[in-house]
């Protein structure tokens, strides 16, 4: 009885840990499916056909690309998907570096 319990807990913990490693590595939304980016908090059927039809114009570079490209997501939207697990180019969100990408520089004197 002792080793049938041991097991079964050895094998709960290796579920747990899988389960975890694959939530740490985030859903790409360059290759995520229409499954996976609906399993995303925050994000509905709407938008997942949203984001599915920007990326046949070509893959997301980066936050800022994706926010000028998909209706609805700004970057509070940006930061709540992201801490969902969403991340673009392996990346999460930045709101530093989505800003100052999505600016253009300031023309010189």
């Amino acid at each position: 009885m002792a080793t049938t319990l041991t097991t079964v807990l050895r094998c709960a913990l290796g579920v747990a840990l899988l389960c975890a490693s694959a939530a740490m590595a985030g859903t790409e939304v360059n290759t995520a499916n229409e499954a996976e980016l609906d399993s995303i908090r925050g994000l509905g059927p709407d938008s997942t056909a949203r984001i599915l039809k920007a990326r046949e114009g070509g893959p997301f570079k980066d936050w800022a690309d994706l926010m000028a490209r998909v209706k609805g997501i700004k970057p509070a939207t940006a930061a709540r998907l992201s801490a969902g697990g969403l991340t673009v180019q392996g990346q999460p969100f930045s709101q530093g570096g989505a800003a100052a990408k999505s600016r253009s520089p300031s023309p010189s004197p």
